[in-house]
């Protein structure tokens, strides 16, 4: 079985041993790396390293990136809503699909949703594309785990977007309390 370790707050660097991940606040220098690791996983909105790179100094407290043998393999970026200090949104989150460890993703989303209850919201919020079936079964996973109501819709119509775009479908789940 594979454990993870979730960090407290703060840049902390965890060490892995082999075959398990390790669970930190990113830092600017993560950014190169997860920006290759967006531009390598299909569906993602590619943005740009410098975006990565500060979101990790300005933002790192509502994100996680997880290692493994000393390499990204992968990563979580959130934050908490300025306007409603109670709502945690995740805003993109991958894995490296070679790496070996089961569930990562899940654990990667359940650490750093988690780690934000504990920390007072009371909300996690989510856009994703309807065909996304892997990222809906996690946040159903993790709503049914607190016991926590699902409300969706469509919170940007993809008419807003260039090329296309999906609506995204905004998933609020909560209330939340910590335990």
């Amino acid at each position: 079985m594979t454990t993870t370790t979730a960090p407290g707050a703060g840049a902390d660097r965890g060490t892995a041993a082999k075959g398990r991940a390790v669970f930190r606040t990113p830092v600017p220098e993560d950014g190169p790396a997860v920006w290759k690791l967006v531009e390598n996983t299909p569906g993602l909105d590619t943005n740009s390293a410098y975006c990565y790179a500060l979101w990790f100094r300005d933002f790192a407290g509502g994100s996680l990136v997880a290692t493994a043998d000393d390499e990204l393999v992968g990563f979580l970026t959130g934050y908490r809503r300025p306007d409603e200090p109670e709502t945690y949104f995740v805003w993109q989150t991958a894995v490296n699909p070679r790496h070996g460890i089961p569930f990562l993703g899940v654990k990667l989303f359940q650490a750093a949703a988690d780690r934000q209850v504990a920390g007072g919201a009371r909300y996690v919020e989510a856009t994703v594309s309807a065909e996304n079936k892997a990222i809906l079964m996690v946040l159903k996973q993790f709503a049914k785990k607190h016991s926590a109501r699902v409300e969706t819709g469509v919170l940007f119509p993809g008419s807003l977007f260039p090329d296309g775009h999906h609506d995204e479908v905004l998933y609020r789940i909560g209330p939340l309390t910590a335990g």
